[in-house]
């Protein structure tokens, strides 16, 4: 199967500003990419590459006052299957875990271990350690949180998602690592690219959040937000949390204008116009362009 990829995202400037950037498809991908995978820039700006701290693939550059686009589009060379499913993997102890596994049990900024151990052994305590221990949770978050766009904001928390019971692709699987963490199990974030490939077309195309666990040694893909294995995941980047994996950040004022994402099976009608918009829509995206400083 083959699937086309891309972004399309604009920025108003109101001044000079030193931008990061995690749009490239993630290095575990790269020999499934059939065309280069670069991030262009409008005006032409000169720009670095380098690996961050969790082996993602990143992009660094300053823009000038005024309008700045980031397009970048790739062809991917993917199986076709759904993710796969190992109903017998087991639990690692934590004491045979690799050193660079460790710090996925540990708090992160949206995900607050320590305020969560009562309560994942109250809910999950009895379930068989492994595999069927994670799908009680993501089965647990996938029945009790809502999805609504409306409710995206920045700073909401696993916390506060078990709190409120209601968020988006991020909140989800915040809340599913944070259990998993509680739990003694290594969690990460992911973040890539997810297209209606398999099921109904769900709308707008965006970016998407699902998470990794770590059980017989190898790390293994589940999403609480849809709770079904799913065809085509394109992984772009992996963290503690979505804080680690900003699709960009700016280091002063971006204010975002415009965003359009595409993610479909090569040579299929796109089962909902991907038009390009003025303004922003209500995007789990647009909660992951950060400002800092």
């Amino acid at each position: 199967m083959l699937i086309r990829v891309g972004y399309d995202i604009e920025f108003n400037l109101p001044a000079e500003v030193a931008m990061l950037a995690t749009l490239n498809v993630h290095p575990s991908r790269s020999l499934d990419l059939l065309e280069p995978d670069e991030v262009r820039t409008e005006p032409e700006l000169l720009v670095s590459n380098y690996f961050d701290s969790f082996g993602n693939r990143c992009t660094r550059f300053v823009a000038p006052t005024g309008r700045l686009r980031l397009t970048g589009s790739t062809l991917v060379l993917d199986s076709g299957k759904p993710d796969p499913v190992k109903l017998s993997a087991r639990e690692c102890p934590v004491g045979d875990l690799p050193e660079d596994v460790l710090q996925y049990l540990l708090n992160s900024r949206y995900c607050e271990v320590d305020r969560f151990s009562n309560t994942a052994f109250e809910l999950f305590g009895d379930s068989q350690p492994g595999w069927q221990t994670v799908q009680a949770v993501c089965d647990w978050v996938h029945q009790k949180v809502r999805f609504d766009y409306s409710t995206a904001r920045p700073t909401k928390t696993a916390m506060d998602v078990l709190t409120e019971r209601v968020g988006v692709c991020r909140d989800f699987q915040h809340l599913a690592i944070t259990f998993c963490r509680a739990l003694n199990i290594p969690a990460r974030y992911a973040t890539g690219y997810l297209g209606d490939i398999g099921v109904p077309p769900g709308g707008p195309m965006d970016f998407s959040a699902w998470f990794e666990v770590f059980l017989d040694n190898r790390w293994w893909t589940f999403d609480a937000r849809h709770n079904v294995p799913r065809i085509g995941r394109v992984l772009m980047a992996t963290g503690r949390d979505a804080s680690d994996v900003a699709l960009t950040t700016s280091f002063g004022q971006a204010d975002l204008c415009r965003f359009y994402v595409v993610t479909e099976e090569e040579g299929q009608k796109p089962a909902v116009a991907a038009t390009p918009i003025a303004e922003p829509r209500a995007s789990e995206s647009n909660e992951l362009l950060q400002m800092a400083g």
